[in-house]
């Protein structure tokens, strides 16, 4: 009888361990110092608005990427400009803002990128060791043997050869990064095809989405906004509803990488948010 009580036992444990979920890692994130210089303020009516809403407001859009701390692991969100990018290029590059914490190029397990325009995309070969996440249409975009006007494909050289490690995320599922739900691609198309942009979510704060390009700046978020030049109009509005009631349910907070306004929401590289 005690034997078997004690057999029960056990099984009852060992079920319990295996409906438990994982513990998540510390997970704590925050904005470089540098990914461009911002252009001159500029009038964004007619070029960020296909109905033309905000009249004649002028904007400094910024330049930002991101870097996650997930445990003893790391993790880069968009690479900003190219230090040759004339004019708007960085002062400053990633690699050598990651030396400030003593972290190496080789020690960055993953590259996220949102799309594929050079103003995110500028400085992923210096880190051919990451594995680089994104999404599938935006991968064939940038592999194409003719790539179209506008995808910046030339950093990709080593995962285009295969030398470098690529995971395509495909259209409609999102990319659960550390496998703990802490990290999360989210798929949001309308800016470009295969468009992501990235949930984090941090013990402190609480959650955050980093918006890629799926929205440009508040006032455009405010009013479901729709730039002349994206790729589909009724993804756009979609991917920004769906990130609206994600933040809404999870009472997270916006990040919208080209408003310096929302930038500042996070503290500035090397400390982070937690």
């Amino acid at each position: 009888m005690t034997k078997t009580l004690t057999n029960l036992a056990t099984g009852a444990i060992l079920l319990a361990g295996l409906s438990a979920p994982a513990l998540a890692a510390d997970v704590s994130l925050a904005r470089f110092a540098d990914c461009g210089t911002p252009a001159a303020p500029t009038a964004v009516n007619q070029r960020f608005s296909d109905t033309f809403a905000y009249g004649e407001l002028k904007l400094q859009l910024a330049f930002s990427c991101y870097v996650i701390k997930h445990g003893d692991e790391y993790m880069l969100w968009d690479t900003g400009h190219a230090m040759t990018m004339p004019n708007v290029a960085p002062k400053v590059s990633l690699v050598d803002q990651l030396a400030k914490i003593e972290v190496k190029p080789e020690q960055i397990k993953y590259v996220g990128i949102s799309h594929y325009h050079a103003d995110h995309t500028g400085q992923i070969s210096s880190f051919p060791k990451a594995t680089l996440l994104i999404g599938t249409r935006e991968w064939d975009a940038i592999s194409a043997p003719k790539p179209a006007e506008g995808v910046n494909f030339k950093p990709f050289e080593s995962w285009i050869k295969g030398d470098s490690k690529v995971e395509p995320l495909p259209l409609g599922l999102d990319k659960d990064v550390f496998g703990d739900g802490s990290v999360i691609v989210l798929r949001t198309p309308g800016h470009t095809p295969g468009h992501s942009s990235l949930l984090v979510k941090l013990e402190q704060m609480g959650p955050v989405i980093l918006s890629g390009d799926a929205v440009h700046f508040r006032e455009n978020y405010d009013s479901d906004g729709v730039p002349a030049f994206n790729y589909d109009r009724a993804q756009t509005v979609a991917s920004i509803e769906r990130m609206k009631k994600i933040l809404a349910n999870l009472k997270g907070t916006m990040i919208i990488q080209h408003d310096a306004r929302d930038v500042g929401k996070l503290p500035e590289f090397p400390a982070f948010a937690k």
